[in-house]
């Protein structure tokens, strides 16, 4: 009897296997194969109701199988792999003429021993030029694309409007003037009042009277305030030569330290000069013959140089390599008088009027004596020019001011920098001249304003620049 429950208990517990085994492929799980063994101890739990047959009860302890387990597919199916886009080798092209390149391909790979080899293709016929003669060289497309033909001459005019008591009106509109060109009315193409950055290079004349030079002297306080803090200062002396004390540079205290050390200097002594006595410079005379010498000697004041037009000229030239944006003073203090320069009135002009340098002049001593500007024109034997200053000052568009007491001479420096700062700029095109001649002949300018009674301070012309130094 034991034995056949048993038996009945192995074919019942078969019967169970295969049917959850016939469930699970039903509903679509894979199976796997397990080999069913007696006596292996099985990992799940025996279930919570067990059967009361006391024929199972004695069978507890033989465990059944697991069941097979099954891995369920995979929700997302991997993506099929995206072809990558076929790359394109980039063109090169000429930098200058944005072409493409045509390189030659590139060489064959070297042929078998059996294969044939085209023969290399001709070489071009070689020109050659008799002994002793050289080829000129074409130009390039790169020589041709940056040779550039540029014709221009702009003209610029600053302009000092004043009225009857000559002071200076401001407001006025680029209407209210009109410039002619050697008589042409010309079309403005540029006009502002807004101040422009100095550069100024002062003259002091240290051939004047020793009080005149003393009395300058005491204003260098005044002429240090007159700048702004933006403008350029460079410093000259002259008499019988000219001496650059300072380069252009900053309103700083060097500056006024040089200015201070110039106090030092002494100008000429006044009085008659002594030709005759025992303080003559030929010694004792005895008779009106001199000790030692047969003859009576003949005695003549001696000569004294002022070289007002080398001074300008030296200025002129350092100025021209300044800032073309900056406008260019050269400030004159000085009598006025001119002797013994290697430069001429109108060399020294026409390099003025050609780099666009304006002169400013305070005149002092002699020449600012009310009755000077009558007598100017009378030239004293051995004395030199005395208009020479003002004449500057007229053609290139600039003041001469005439003062003698200190005070006024402190109040003319801010005056003078102030109207040379914010002078109205008038600017047009001339029209391009047709030959090379012509281009640099002497050009008039004449500044007219719509308005009565007011008085224009403008340079008289200009010297136009040929097309090479522009």
């Amino acid at each position: 009897m034991e034995t056949a429950a048993g038996n009945q208990q192995r074919r019942s517990r078969t019967n169970w296997l295969a049917l959850v085994l016939l469930l699970g492929c039903v509903g679509g799980w894979l199976c796997a194969s397990v080999p069913v063994m007696e006596g292996q101890s099985s990992s799940t739990q025996p279930p919570q109701n067990p059967p009361q047959n006391p024929a199972q009860n004695q069978s507890q302890n033989n465990d059944i199988p697991d069941a097979p387990t099954v891995q369920p597919p995979s929700e997302t199916p991997e993506p099929p792999p995206i072809a990558k886009p076929e790359e394109k080798k980039p063109v090169e092209r000429d930098p200058w003429t944005n072409q493409p390149i045509n390189k030659p391909p590139a060489a064959a790979p070297a042929t078998a021993p059996g294969e044939a080899t085209s023969a290399p293709p001709p070489m071009p016929p070689v020109k050659t030029v008799p002994p002793g003669s050289s080829t000129k060289p074409g130009p390039s497309s790169q020589d041709q694309l940056y040779t550039l033909v540029v014709h221009t001459n702009f003209v610029q005019v600053p302009v000092t409007v004043k009225d009857k008591q000559g002071r200076r009106v401001d407001g006025l509109l680029s209407t209210d003037f009109t410039v002619k060109e050697n008589g042409t009315e010309q079309k403005l193409s540029f006009f502002t009042a807004d101040p422009f950055g100095l550069s100024v290079a002062i003259l002091l004349d240290l051939g004047m009277p020793d009080a005149e030079v003393q009395k300058i002297n005491e204003t260098f306080p005044a002429l240090v305030a007159a700048f702004a803090p933006y403008d350029e200062v460079a410093l000259y002396t002259y008499s019988s030569t000219v001496s650059e004390v300072s380069d252009f540079g900053g309103v700083t205290r060097k500056l006024t330290a040089l200015l201070n050390q110039m106090k030092t200097e002494r100008g000429r002594e006044n009085g008659v000069p002594v030709l005759n006595g025992p303080l003559a410079p030929n010694g004792p005379i005895i008779n009106g013959v001199p000790v030692g010498s047969p003859t009576e000697p003949v005695n003549t004041p001696p000569k004294e140089a002022h070289v007002l037009n080398d001074a300008i000229l030296q200025a002129a030239l350092d100025l021209r390599k300044r800032d073309r944006t900056r406008r260019k003073i050269i400030f004159v203090i000085s009598d006025g008088r001119e002797y013994g320069s290697k430069a001429s009135y109108r060399d020294v002009l026409r390099v003025l009027l050609t780099n666009e340098v304006q002169v400013q002049a305070v005149s002092v001593g002699s020449s600012a004596l009310p009755v000077y500007d009558k007598i100017e024109h009378f030239h004293l034997p051995l004395q030199g020019s005395d208009d020479i200053l003002p004449r500057y000052a007229r053609a290139t568009g600039g003041s001469e001011y005439r003062e003698l007491s200190r005070s006024a001479i402190e109040s003319m420096y801010a005056q003078v920098m102030s109207e040379a700062r914010s002078q109205y700029t008038l600017g047009y095109t001339p029209v391009r001249p047709k030959t090379q001649t012509t281009a640099s002949i002497y050009r008039s300018i004449e500044v007219v304003v719509h308005r009565a009674g007011l008085k224009i301070y403008a340079k008289d012309g200009y010297y136009a620049l040929p097309a090479a130094a522009r």
